[in-house]
């Protein structure tokens, strides 16, 4: 696991001016139970590691999201609901809004209306594996059935790193899906993932 975390950081050497197509991406997903966890790694988390993260939760669609308010307060991060066409940026946390599915193009997080088959951190994992190749991170935090599987294997397929919650996670269908899958490189509680991803920003 260490030594496949090792030879990934090698390739993680962008330039600190913000040059999109180098920036590392981190893409974390969550469904029942996520909340806890999401907050737990935000409160551990560097608020300066050089990456981007993107976060996945399932929501009411009927129901606009307060998350960017309730995570605001565990975190110097700049945190948002995500829009259409945004750049992202280092050090900036983007959160799904309700009713929507969101992936990466060019750059820019497209933020699409909901599907009937309904996977949006499949949707999102698989995008960052498209276009951010090894320099694409994704996580699985605490949750339910099996959303971000198919897209954690795309991410470790191409180099990527990927981490899956350890048996912290208040419900862990989804992690434990991920991880039979062989999709995993790390099983970690989200505070030990917040120390991974401040190793992976020493190395920018």
């Amino acid at each position: 696991m260490k030594k496949k975390t090792i030879s990934v950081l090698k390739k993680y050497r962008p330039s600190r001016k913000v040059d999109i197509s180098s920036l590392p991406v981190v893409g974390i997903g969550a469904s029942a139970g996520g909340v806890e966890a999401i907050a737990e790694l935000l409160k551990y988390l560097s608020k300066e590691t050089g990456m981007a993260y993107i976060y996945v939760q399932h929501l009411n669609p009927l129901h606009e999201t307060k998350l960017p308010s309730i995570l605001s307060k565990y975190s110097g991060l700049k945190i948002v609901e995500a829009k259409n066409n945004q750049v992202l940026k280092p050090d900036h946390f983007y959160i799904l809004p309700p009713n929507k599915e969101m992936c990466l193009i060019d750059g820019k997080l497209k933020v699409l209306q909901r599907k009937v088959k309904y996977m949006p951190i499949d949707m999102l994992f698989t995008s960052l594996a498209e276009v951010k190749k090894e320099k694409a991170i994704g996580v699985i935090l605490s949750g339910t059935a099996n959303d971000g599987t198919i897209g954690l294997k795309a991410i470790k397929q191409i180099d990527g790193i990927t981490f899956a919650q350890d048996d912290t996670a208040k419900f862990q269908s989804m992690p434990k899906s991920a991880i039979a899958a062989g999709a995993v490189d790390l099983i970690l509680a989200p505070r030990e993932i917040a120390k991974e991803f401040e190793r992976l920003g020493e190395h920018y």
